[in-house]
Formats: structure tokens, C-alpha cells, sequence
């Protein structure tokens, strides 16, 4: 009989052990992801002025292409899937050359870019000389055309 409770005793305390080892390390399990994605959630913007900092916003817009394409933008998935080709360059958006004829006056727009894509912070702007040649530049692509 006593041999029967040393084993009954010896049994209760390691089923305690390993009990509290468990509930221990259950505790300190890292919380999981809810999404595979990296999030990319991002806020463009054109403005009147000669600097992202300055410029007088006069339209913005959100983006959002993970998990899924949504947001304010008009076209967000084709917004997303020209940021996706360049691999969110958007100084890859702007041309260089065109065949527009524009006025040189000088009423700067700037577009803005501010946000995270695929998990990294950006911040990113370009500073046209007018309208026109915001247009020109960005050759009517769907991402920075709001």
C-alpha cells in the first residue's frame, strides 16, 4: 500500500509539473499574424506648392493593396498592380519625356505619397511646374492619376 500512494504522489506531482510547464509556456506563445501580407495601406495626395511639406492639398486619396485592393482611390486595382510592377518605385511612374505642349508658367503641383507598402514606411513626392506637365509626367497611369 504504501508503495501504491509513494506512485500515486509521484504521478500527482509530475502531471502538476507538467501542467504548470504547460499553462507556462502557453502563456508566452507569440501572437500569431492575421494576414500572410505585409500590409500596404498608403495616402496620395496633389496639392498646389512647391513641396509635399508646404503644398496646399487640394485632393487626396487612400490605397490599400493588401490584403486586398480598396480604399478612396478610383481604380484601386489597377492602382495596386502598377505600384506591384515597379515594386512601390514611384519615381518609376513619372516620365521623363512626352510629346504634351505645356505652357512654362509656374503654378507647382505636388504629389505626394505617404503610408507603408508591403510593410516598410514610405514617404515619397514629385513637384511638377503646372498642371499640364503633372499630367504630361505621370503618362496617364492609374496609380498617381486621382
Amino acid at each position: 500500500m504504501r508503495r501504491t500512494l509513494k506512485a500515486v504522489g509521484a504521478a500527482a506531482a509530475a502531471a502538476t509539473c507538467v501542467l504548470a510547464a504547460t499553462a507556462g509556456t502557453a502563456q508566452a506563445e507569440a501572437p500569431k499574424t492575421r494576414s500572410l501580407h505585409a500590409p500596404s495601406v498608403l495616402v496620395l495626395s496633389v496639392g498646389q506648392g512647391e513641396d509635399a511639406d508646404s503644398a496646399t492639398v487640394e485632393r487626396a486619396v487612400t490605397l490599400t493593396c493588401a490584403p486586398r485592393p480598396s480604399g478612396s482611390h478610383p481604380a484601386p486595382a489597377a492602382a495596386c498592380a502598377e505600384l506591384s510592377k515597379v515594386n512601390g518605385q514611384f519615381a518609376m511612374l513619372v516620365g521623363s519625356t512626352t510629346d504634351a505642349i505645356c505652357t512654362k508658367e509656374w503654378r507647382p503641383v505636388t504629389v505626394a505619397v505617404t503610408g507603408v507598402w508591403n510593410g516598410k514606411h514610405v514617404s515619397w513626392s514629385e513637384t511638377f511646374a503646372n498642371q499640364c506637365e503633372m499630367k504630361a509626367g505621370l503618362m496617364e497611369g492609374a496609380a498617381l492619376s486621382f
